[in-house]
């Protein structure tokens, strides 16, 4: 199942490093409001402390009786402005309205201490105020009285100074917060180059690999943190490793296919010797059948040591691929014509590309091969060369085409996988496309297969173009 990769190393550090940051501006935010109206209420119950005392004092005891002398000018600058109204109130004893405003509410304590200014929070006309309240007695014993004097102010100063604060702030706090996001991010994309070149020498070690058929090369870092140079050390060991059981694996092959190749050649002989000096019918069919495995083992390992050359690095060089496909398309037109069978070829008369010509001429073979094997008798197998107008441009497309019953949908991806085959048909063994794969691979390019309407198959290559070497510059 191919995974589906997840969300990328950059953007994960982006969250975890900017997400926190604007938390802690939004609470910051949150502090400087709460602070500014704490620093507010501060003033405002300072001055509401100095106006209860000053109207204290303006309330002088004549006798039994009380002189309140407090000038309509002065409250007219306590109730001038509308929205920031202060307001007063003169009750004695506590509670019994003499002068001022008397809606002012009760304070929410019963017992007051004489002469300590109290400030409490109240609500008047639906609007919070601050009220600061004291009271003083008057009068001589026995008839000794309790004076009460509470002066409020509303909270809009308060709130009105907390966001022209906050306002202040906003535009510098914002500046900040983006200079530092983009400090952040600048750092993140630094601290992340390592992982980058890391990332650059992999794709181009494997570009490297598909060029040429060369091993992974080691992958050096000279510059890079402690945690990169562990991830390096730890896939240059992986390749290491892949390299040694890439050697063993083909030295494995080319020894098997080279000793087997002799001896099957030597069966082959004496067994074609032997149905020539035979006539007995149950022994000649016998012999027929040791020839037709003979054949078979001596074509697999043929396949073999081709699958072993095609993943070799080998020389390559300019070569006219329409000719190439023509001259192969002509040593297999007896074959076909033998089994009855139709091979042409279609498509540009001339195209260069950078190529072997022994490995290109085993892998049209080999397609040619399947076409005619599998295709039935009466068929028409079509080479065909043409530019290819998918994506990436400057593509050359090798096809070999047929109108046979062709293959599954759902077995079209397995076609060049090693040693599967789609039919019981002998003749075979699976590995043909395989090396059609690792030819295309090893040239640049890769081996595609897909249906054709309303049967049949085609199979080919896509080939890198490059320029005509005989066409002068």
């Amino acid at each position: 199942m191919r995974q589906i990769p997840g969300v990328s190393l950059q953007r994960k550090l982006l969250l975890w490093l900017l997400l926190p940051q604007l938390v802690l501006w939004l609470s910051g935010g949150f502090l400087a409001w709460r602070i500014a109206l704490q620093n507010g209420e501060k003033g405002i119950d300072q001055t509401l402390t100095q106006s209860v005392r000053a109207l204290a004092r303006q309330i002088k005891p004549i006798g039994d009786g009380l002189l309140v002398d407090f000038p309509k000018a002065a409250q007219d600058i306590l109730e001038q402005d509308p929205t920031d109204r202060i307001t007063y109130m003169v009750s004695s004893p506590p509670g019994r309205f003499l002068l001022g405003n008397a809606q002012l509410p009760p304070p929410p304590m019963q017992t007051i201490a004489l002469g300590e200014p109290l400030l409490y929070h109240a609500q008047v006309d639906e609007r919070a105020v601050r009220v600061a309240l004291l009271e003083v007695d008057y009068g001589s014993e026995p008839k000794r009285q309790r004076l009460r004097v509470q002066v409020a102010q509303s909270l809009t100063v308060r709130e009105r100074i907390a966001q022209e604060l906050l306002h202040q702030m906003v535009l510098p706090m914002g500046l900040m917060g983006l200079a530092l996001s983009a400090l952040v991010f600048a750092g993140i994309l630094r601290g992340l180059q390592p992982l980058k070149r890391l990332e650059t020498q992999i794709e181009r070690a494997g570009q490297q690999r598909r060029a040429d058929q060369e091993l992974l090369a080691p992958i050096e870092l000279t510059e890079a943190p402690q945690e990169v140079h562990s991830l390096a050390s730890t896939i240059n060991r992986l390749l290491e490793a892949v390299a040694l059981s890439h050697h063993k694996e083909k030295r494995f092959l080319n020894d098997a296919a080279h000793q087997l190749r002799t001896p099957l050649a030597g069966l082959i002989a004496q067994v074609e010797l032997a149905l020539s000096e035979s006539r007995e019918p149950a022994v000649r069919e016998r012999l027929h059948k040791v020839l037709s495995g003979a054949r078979r083992s001596a074509h697999l390992v043929h396949q073999l040591l081709q699958l072993a050359r095609s993943e070799s690095q080998v020389p390559l060089q300019a070569l006219d691929l329409p000719a190439l496909a023509r001259e192969v398309a002509r040593d297999n037109a007896r074959r076909a014509l033998e089994m009855d069978m139709d091979l042409g070829y279609e498509g540009e008369e001339t195209a260069w590309v950078l190529g072997n010509e022994l490995l290109l001429r085993e892998a049209l073979s080999n397609l040619i091969d399947n076409a005619l094997l599998y295709a039935g008798r009466g068929a028409t197998v079509t080479v065909r060369v043409e530019r290819d107008p998918h994506p990436p441009q400057g593509m050359l497309a090798l096809w070999v085409e047929d109108d046979g019953p062709g293959v599954r949908t759902e077995d079209v991806g397995t076609l060049f996988a090693r040693f599967w085959r789609g039919t019981d048909l002998p003749g075979g063994c699976g590995l043909g496309l395989s090396i059609v794969q690792e030819v295309a691979l090893q040239h640049g390019g890769q081996a595609l297969a897909e249906p054709v309407s309303p049967h049949g198959l085609r199979v080919g290559m896509r080939l890198p173009v490059v320029g005509d070497p005989q066409r002068p510059v």
